[in-house]
């Protein structure tokens, strides 16, 4: 029978990367693990041998897997993988993340969050500033606790991003946005009450409207330091 092509081709290989991805963030394979050949494990999984070939390339250009002759398709140490990759981050929070690599998250946002929202008081346009009003108006609408709501949180702070001018830092506005909207579903799904962020949200937002640089940096502080806290809650 001929490989599969097409649309439903390219859902099964993602579908495979995905399930692979998860067993090994979550540590059923471990770094210099041989995973499964082709052959034996399209099989097993119900899918063509050129399907699960082209899921173990995705993983290897995320850094999670590495081909050596004679020794098979292995699992790379870890500070090889790309963590702020997208679909990594995704599949970190199918289960319970673990501990370290939320405190390293955080700490990058603090890095990079706080001096991005400073930057956007000075040299954000009109039209941001709407854009960002927009996205709080989102979040107060459908709550954080929908799908809606979470996609206008990723949209506030992918514009903060955008606004701070700076074309480097724009380039992680997808890695910054799949942690936010990960860490604030698995908030969400871990809590039974989680703490409503939006008046974080709208001081940040306040502060950039205004062009208050300092006071945009400490709202951005603030707001991630009670992220983090209520992350620690929900672990």
């Amino acid at each position: 029978m001929p490989p599969k092509s097409g649309p439903r081709s390219l859902r099964i290989h993602q579908s495979v990367a995905r399930q692979l991805g998860v067993a090994i963030l979550s540590g059923e394979y471990l770094p210099g693990d041989t995973i499964p050949r082709a052959s034996q494990q399209a099989e097993t999984l119900k899918v063509s041998r050129t399907a699960y070939r082209e899921a173990v390339q995705i993983l290897t250009a995320k850094g999670l897997l590495e081909s050596r002759p004679k020794a098979g398709t292995q699992v790379t140490p870890r500070e090889r993988w790309n963590l702020l990759d997208p679909d990594v981050l995704a599949w970190m929070f199918t289960g319970t993340p673990d501990e370290v690599f939320i405190r390293d998250l955080f700490e990058l946002r603090n890095l990079l969050e706080p001096a991005a929202a400073r930057w956007a008081a000075v040299r954000r346009t009109e039209e941001q500033c709407e854009r960002m009003q927009v996205a709080i108006e989102g979040m107060r609408e459908h709550g954080l606790d929908t799908p809606e709501g979470q996609a206008a949180d990723q949209r506030f702070h992918a514009v903060i991003l955008e606004a701070a001018g700076n074309l480097a830092l724009a380039t992680l506005a997808s890695s910054v946005g799949a942690a936010v909207r990960w860490t604030t579903h698995y908030k969400q799904r871990a809590s039974k009450q989680p703490r409503d962020p939006l008046p974080e949200h709208e001081a940040v937002n306040d502060a950039i409207a205004a062009g208050d640089p300092e006071r945009a940096d400490a709202a951005m502080k603030e707001l991630l330091r009670l992220a983090l806290k209520d992350m620690a809650s929900a672990l």
